[in-house]
């Protein structure tokens, strides 16, 4: 949860209820805020409060080929592949540095039937990878997307390594997943991406990267085809008020006219404490997220008013790799599910014993881990493997969480049960129960793939754990897109000179996507938006 101790929170099964405390840090005025925007938004006001610009109402001030809103893996794919056909391109970044969540992204990337996987022996398939994703899902998922990020998979993995990413010589297993799918970045991180992208683009003949350019609405013509942005130049993003885009008036308005089209790549909305909570009530202002400050609905709620159709809006993940001693990403996720999830187990404090299986997907994993998180007594599920699980780690995974204080080590499960204030006796025998399913190849509590744990058990000290909290982390719903990352409207037909990518479009993932699955979902519908606009 990421929260403060002593802030005071009640779980009822998934719904959080703000008491003491958390209830005196939302002031009066964000409450009267909420309650007016969701006024607004049940009468269908809110989403038409700035105007509708049309083209033979304004002046442009510049023009390009393509204008691409937002500069993360798919910006910034989408303008690569929109300037291999010719085009002049504008990406324009809200915010002061390049990148948004994807240059702080884990740097996990699934790569179905990808060389790594035959080097190692190991089978996958598109059918596999499908099958995968539509069981996390929840069944909701657009297959036919899902379908393309298959087919893609392996172009876009080669399209980065073309363009400078480097990876470890390495397959990760996520949860939710059948096989080991997952390249790592060799940096650890999603900025081993975008890096080298950005630089690509910046360099490309015809083409610019505009930072503190804020997107505010579209520009359509009489038809309803969308042929430029209004956005204002200047803008300072200001991390201190409630909702940026409904507060926040920096900035010099200009239009831009794309005449081929505007690729929408403006990410997620995890940060907006506006609309997130109109669309899960859970979703509270002190609910810590992984996201960066600008992620926000602005620009999702403009291409709702030129109708773009909505699509599992309300689905929003939360990670459960998380710790709620740090704020924000922080950097234990690794450990979590790399070694103790994989090749440990997750424990609740206040019995010492196991309540879930770790490598099932976000969405169950976090579901499990709410039911037995008590935020008012500061009592979080312990995460813990032992030392041959940590050794799989990238050193830097386990030494720099372990210098800030938020992973220990110890040299017994006695010590470790000490610190946790847990049943050292219960701990013991949890551990002995699950090792000796890790022999016989079979969990007969929570139906963990022991296969996946490589015969490893929780035997070899030192042992280390965290605690563990799901944060807010992706969106999954969004605008909907076709095969050519189309817009479509209302009448699910695509929406003239406008097309999406990332995590502003929804429907592809279903209810909860699998994890290493949106750098694959970014990057490929981002080169998809390029080819075709």
């Amino acid at each position: 949860m990421g929260l403060k101790k002593g802030v005071n929170l009640k779980f009822t099964g998934l719904c959080v209820i703000l008491k003491g405390d958390a209830m005196s840090k939302v002031s009066r005025r964000d409450f009267i805020k909420f309650g007016a925007v969701s006024a607004l938004a049940a009468s269908g006001v809110y989403a038409s409060d700035m105007p509708v610009f049309r083209d033979k109402d304004v002046k442009f001030d510049e023009e390009w080929d393509v204008v691409i809103i937002g500069s993360g893996f798919a910006g910034l794919a989408a303008g690569i592949k929109a300037n291999e056909r010719g085009n002049k391109v504008l990406i324009i970044e809200k915010m002061g540095r390049v990148g948004g969540n994807s240059v702080i992204n884990g740097g996990i990337f699934a790569v179905p039937n990808s060389e790594l996987q035959k080097k190692n022996g190991v089978k996958d398939s598109k059918e596999l990878f499908i099958s995968d994703c539509v069981k996390a899902g929840l069944g909701l998922n657009h297959v036919e997307l899902l379908g393309i990020l298959a087919d893609r998979a392996v172009d876009t993995f080669n399209f980065t390594v073309k363009h400078g990413a480097k990876y470890l010589d390495k397959l990760l297993l996520e949860g939710g997943h059948s096989v080991p799918r997952t390249y790592y970045t060799e940096n650890t991180s999603g900025s081993g991406i975008v890096q080298p992208l950005a630089e690509t683009f910046k360099n490309l003949q015809g083409c610019e990267l505009r930072t503190r350019c804020k997107f505010d609405e579209f520009v359509t013509d009489e038809n309803g085809a969308i042929v430029g942005v209004a956005v204002r130049n200047d803008y300072k993003f200001d991390k201190n008020l409630f909702s940026d885009d409904k507060e926040n008036k920096s900035g010099e308005r200009k239009f831009i006219k794309a005449k081929k089209g505007v690729v929408l790549a403006s990410g997620g909305f995890c940060s907006d404490k506006f609309f997130r909570k109109l669309q899960d009530p859970r979703a509270v202002p002190e609910f810590d997220t992984t996201n960066h400050p600008g992620a926000t609905a602005g620009a999702l709620i403009s291409a709702l008013k030129i109708g773009a159709l909505p699509v599992q809006i309300g689905w929003i993940q939360y990670i459960p790799y998380k710790c709620p001693d740090e704020k924000g990403n922080g950097i234990t996720s690794k450990f979590a599910s790399q070694a103790a999830f994989r090749y440990g187990i997750s424990v609740d404090p206040k019995t010492g014993k196991r309540y879930m299986n770790e490598l099932a997907d976000r969405k169950i994993r976090a579901d499990a881990m709410f039911r037995i998180i008590d935020a008012k007594n500061d009592s979080y599920p312990i995460n813990l493997c032992d030392s041959v699980a940590a050794a799989k780690l990238v050193e830097s995974d386990l030494a720099n969480p372990m210098k800030n204080g938020v992973i220990m080590k110890f040299d017994t499960l006695a010590d470790l049960a000490k610190h946790y204030k847990m049943p050292a006796g219960e701990l013991e025998k949890t551990v002995e129960r699950y090792n000796e399913f890790v022999k016989k190849g079979k969990d007969e509590d929570f139906d963990k793939p022991i296969k996946l744990t490589d015969g490893i058990t929780i035997s070899q000290a030192p042992f280390y754990a965290m605690r563990g909290a799901p944060k807010l982390h992706h969106t999954m719903g969004g605008v909907k897109i076709n095969t050519k990352a189309q817009v479509l409207n209302i009448d699910d037909e695509p929406i003239k000179g406008l097309y999406a990518a990332g995590e502003v479009t929804g429907g592809t993932h279903g209810a909860s996507r699998l994890g290493s699955c949106a750098i694959l979902d970014c990057l490929t519908f981002g080169m998809i938006a390029g080819e075709n606009i």
